[in-house]
């Protein structure tokens, strides 16, 4: 008998109970996917596929549904996709009923009460999509503002806060998740969307993300891991921190990786060649990644 693949939920919840994380990786093409998922699978481990609401666009809602589904069913595999930073309720709606397995609801930048009705309004549609479907999509909402773009930086983003009253507390968390019922949190612990230039990202407040899990009791998310120390993410995982976020990390790999293909093969115009190397690269970068959240 053919054994059931694991569900989304079951592998966040068997990660945090062994102090590990699912590894989430950004994509903009099928060919960083396919860098992504190599990488995924040659370890034997979960993976989780996001796309902002402009890599949506680019690739087709429809289509990245299609592209994953494939992986998924052609391997027997646990890789999933997810609608990462929407910023309306409307485009949560129109992630879920294309497929995905999960959606983020980021109202990091609104009032409290703002972002707790919106998300709370994700996760009543996503109930509903479940009583009537059976399928079953997981709602991440977000407490702070840590930034929005996934790219090189030459300083901490204008309006981010890195420590102090600028993170996010405990018990506002605490109150956020109850009234929301979201089953994942993504909160403002230091982390900062995109890389730094120069030097290593802000360091990570470990004790709060420690207080954070212990308030919340569900599965924490790290957004911007990208530039983190591999200290911070270990420290991070053994914390509470379930799944972490990479996106800029293969950005870079995968533009530095082409750029350098065409600059030694200007004559080269087959996409299926020079494109190689990138995707190898961004297999590299996943495997280094997974290895170190997967760590026993």
């Amino acid at each position: 008998m053919k054994k059931q693949m694991k569900s989304l939920r079951e592998c966040i919840n068997e990660a945090k109970e062994n102090k590990r994380a699912v590894g989430h990786f950004n994509i903009s093409n099928a060919e960083m996917l396919r860098g992504v998922f190599n990488a995924a699978k040659n370890l034997n481990v979960p993976v989780i596929i996001g796309v902002s609401e402009g890599e949506r666009q680019f690739i087709g809602i429809k289509q990245v549904v299609a592209l994953v589904k494939s992986f998924r069913e052609e391997y027997e595999y646990p890789i999933f996709l997810n609608a990462d930073h929407t910023y309306s309720v409307e485009k949560v709606k129109e992630a879920i009923d294309a497929g995905f397995d999960m959606a983020i609801y980021d109202g990091a930048k609104l009032s409290l009460d703002e972002n707790i009705k919106n998300t709370k309004e994700c996760v009543d549609y996503a109930k509903e999509i479940f009583k009537n479907e059976g399928r079953e999509i997981l709602i991440e909402g977000e407490l702070g503002y840590i930034g929005q773009s996934s790219k090189i930086l030459d300083a901490i983003p204008e309006g981010v806060k890195v420590e102090g009253d600028g993170l996010t507390h405990p018990e506002v968390a605490k109150e956020f998740v109850e009234k929301t019922g979201v089953d994942l949190l993504a909160p403002a612990v230091g982390n900062i969307h995109g890389m730094l230039r120069v030097g290593h990202d802000p360091r990570l407040d470990i004790e709060r993300i420690k207080n954070i899990n212990n308030a919340c009791k569900i599965p924490l998310v790290l957004h911007g891991g990208s530039g983190t120390v591999n200290e911070d993410f270990t420290l991070a995982i053994k914390a509470g921190m379930s799944i972490i976020h990479i996106s800029t990390e293969l950005r870079v790999a995968f533009k530095k990786s082409l750029t350098l293909f065409l600059q030694e093969n200007v004559d080269e115009i087959a996409p299926y060649k020079y494109l190689k190397d990138a995707i190898s690269a961004v297999e590299k970068v996943t495997t280094d990644r997974l290895g170190l959240f997967n760590k026993p």
